[in-house]
């Protein structure tokens, strides 16, 4: 069904859902024993198609799997191709901390094994949709919770941005390169930054997009705008007494990407089913779509 727009802006050329720390055990474990990580993409998914959306590309970034396991791989794997088949749409997996490289290529990527650490470097890829560039950047160190971008990524990246997309670029990567209040969040954050910076000045990347902070929040780097999204395992509470750091079971949610030709919005909509408190129909829409813009406002915007 085509978009319908009451206002002065085009629909949007595209739209992504940006999902992130999924954090999926084994055999379907529930982490820290509590938090039923399947139930919860499930319903994202369902949600999604209740609404009609059709997104051109699912965008995970990072911490896929909590410990890097083969069958936390596949399981989410078989989620995620599941509800992209329906929508025709591209599937975008980027590293995080908490993956490790060889399991994420082999269940993932269906790249072949090679048990050697030459196999071991960053899983770096781009993906084109439409004239729209989509730049997976891994920003793990194995071994580590933190973030780093390497000399060979950053030659890697500064020749990619050489020649502009189409549409321009997106850059996703799990480590959000902006700051955090939480103090022991900080010491995870992503290490050396201005290096990034001085590669992605001036060149077509549009936004960026981020994970890792389990919680929603944005900001600028670089001049790009950067949106980070929260986890759809749990999230880090804000209001926690000071200096602590606390993660809840609730919060979870997904971003809705639209991207329009001159600008990039990004939408939370929280995961779950939630009593309507208000609604206008499908048809009342249609009816204003009827209208002129002055008779539209008339009926919609003016104050009985």
């Amino acid at each position: 069904m085509a978009a319908v727009q009451l206002g002065q802006y085009a629909p949007a050329e595209q739209v992504l859902v940006h999902l992130s720390d999924t954090h999926f055990l084994a055999d379907g474990a529930a982490l820290y024993g509590s938090i039923d990580t399947d139930s919860t993409v499930h319903r994202a998914f369902e949600q999604l198609h209740r609404s009609g959306i059709r997104p051109d590309a699912l965008i995970l970034t990072g911490d896929v799997a909590d410990r890097g396991e083969a069958d936390a791989y596949r399981r989410i794997r078989g989620i995620v191709e599941t509800a992209a088949a329906g929508w025709e749409a591209k599937i975008i997996w980027v590293m995080g901390n908490h993956d490790l490289r060889e399991p994420f290529r082999t269940e993932l990527l269906s790249e072949a094994a090679a048990h050697d650490p030459a196999h071991q470097h960053p899983v770096d890829h781009v993906y084109d949709l439409d004239g729209l560039r989509i730049i997976a950047l891994d920003s793990s160190v194995p071994g580590y919770h933190h973030g780093e971008v390497t000399d060979e990524q950053l030659s890697w990246l500064a020749e990619l941005l050489t020649h502009p997309g189409r549409r321009g670029s997106i850059l996703a990567l799990h480590h959000p390169p902006i700051p955090t209040p939480l103090p022991l969040m900080s010491v995870l954050e992503l290490q050396n930054q201005p290096r990034l910076a001085a590669v992605l000045a001036g060149s077509d990347v549009r936004a960026i997009l981020a994970g890792h902070l389990h919680y929603s929040t944005q900001g600028v780097f670089a001049g790009i705008p950067v949106s980070v999204a929260a986890a759809t395992c749990y999230s880090m509470d804000l209001s926690a007494p000071d200096r602590e750091l606390t993660g809840v079971n609730g919060g979870q949610t997904l971003n809705l990407v639209h991207v329009y030709a001159d600008q990039i919005t990004h939408s939370q909509l929280p995961i779950g089913d939630y009593a309507a408190v208000t609604q206008f129909s499908a048809d009342y829409v249609d009816e204003l779509a009827a209208l002129s813009p002055e008779d539209r406002r008339q009926s919609f915007s003016r104050q009985s």
